[in-house]
Parts: structure tokens; C-alpha cells; sequence
């Protein structure tokens, strides 16, 4: 009986370390999020749980290929609707998703692969219909078949803290192209990364290690 009393008398404190840790883990190691768009394809498909290694970004160490889920820098995202879920749900949810219990839904981010960095010269499109970037063309094969590099053309100078990011699926991402007369000129800042994608962790079909792809030689 004793063992079954000191059982119940530890419990809520284990409770209670188990969030603590995990809070940790989504604070300064992985963070989970869930992809809600086309944007990303092939690469990333809609409903794809991705587990992002935050370490790097804590000194803000960004390459060129990292694919990166950062904060909503300008109003790139339509205003969230309420769901109609019932308020303790929710705020269950809620709770979960802060300790990293549950992916976040990405509402507020979005990701990307980067392209540029800063001082990169950025233009679209050679003869060849290719990028280039401080006059290099450059190999972009991970982008969705049949699309190309981009639709139309635009010649960015990435400032110091910025960097210049674009979806797989030209085609389907509203991404720096989209947004170069906001505040930032289509740049995100450096600060509002939040890490980098390296896993694709569920539907286990599409389980995947993402490896960085360097789009400048």
C-alpha cells in the first residue's frame, strides 16, 4: 500500500518534469509542425508532420538549400478564422502544441527552401530559363515538375539579416516573389527563423531525412 500511496504522491510531479523536458526539446532542439499547402511539393506533401532542428538558428546560421519554417514576416498569411472547436479543446490543443506534445498547425509560419543570403544577387531568368545568383546559374532540382523557376522576372540584392526564400512548387508558393512591396521587400529576417526542416516524421509513406541541398557550387 505504501508503494501504490508513494506512486500517486509522484506522479503529478513526473507529470510535471515530462512537460518541462519537453518544453525544453521545443524551445531549443525540435520543434514539430504540420504542412498545410501545396507550396513545398514534392518535397513536402499537404499533411506532412516535419521535425525541425532549431539548434543552428540560435547563433542564426542559414545556408543556401536549408529548408526553413519561420514566423509570418509581413502578412504573408491570410487572418486565422475561428474553428468552432469547443474552448477547453482548444485550449487543450493549445497547451500541447506549446510543450511540443503536438505539431503546430503552421498557421502563423511557413516554409521554404532558401536561396539567397545575404549579399547574394539574385536574378530570374537567364536565356536558359534558370536562376541565377551573383551571376552563376544554378541547378535547382528539387522543384515541382513541369514548373519553372519562376513565372516571371525579378532582380533582388539580399540585405545583411534578410534572406530570400521560395517554395519547391513555383507554381503554388506565394513566397519573396509575392511580397516585394511589403515591408521587407519580399526578404525574411533572419530573426524570425525558427529553425531548420530535417525529418519528415508522418504519414510513415512519406518518412524522409532532408538532407541540404546547395543551390550555389
Amino acid at each position: 500500500m505504501r508503494i501504490k500511496g508513494s506512486v500517486l504522491r509522484e506522479f503529478p510531479v513526473l507529470v510535471v518534469v515530462a512537460l518541462v523536458v519537453s518544453l525544453f526539446i521545443k524551445t531549443f532542439l525540435v520543434q514539430f509542425f504540420y504542412i498545410p499547402s501545396g507550396s513545398m511539393e514534392n518535397t513536402l506533401q499537404i499533411k506532412d508532420r516535419v521535425a525541425v532542428n532549431k539548434i543552428p538558428f540560435i547563433s542564426h546560421t542559414i545556408h543556401r538549400g536549408d529548408i526553413v519554417v519561420f514566423h509570418d514576416p509581413a502578412n504573408w498569411l491570410p487572418e486565422i478564422t475561428p474553428t468552432g472547436e469547443p474552448f477547453l479543446i482548444a485550449k487543450i490543443r493549445t497547451g500541447l502544441i506549446q510543450v511540443g506534445v503536438l505539431p503546430d498547425p503552421a498557421k502563423q509560419h511557413l516554409v521554404k527552401r532558401v536561396i539567397g543570403v545575404a549579399g547574394d544577387h539574385i536574378v530570374c531568368c537567364n536565356n536558359n530559363k534558370k536562376l541565377t545568383i551573383n551571376g552563376k546559374a544554378i541547378t535547382e532540382p528539387y522543384i515541382y515538375a513541369g514548373d519553372n523557376p519562376s513565372d516571371f522576372n525579378f532582380d533582388v540584392t539580399v540585405p545583411e539579416g534578410m534572406i530570400w526564400v521560395m517554395g519547391d512548387h513555383r507554381g503554388a508558393s506565394a513566397d519573396s516573389r509575392y511580397h516585394m512591396e511589403d515591408i521587407n521587400k519580399g526578404f525574411v529576417p533572419k530573426n524570425m527563423v525558427v529553425g531548420r526542416v530535417v525529418a519528415v516524421i508522418w504519414p510513415w509513406r512519406n518518412l524522409a531525412i532532408e538532407h541540404r541541398i546547395s543551390v550555389l557550387k
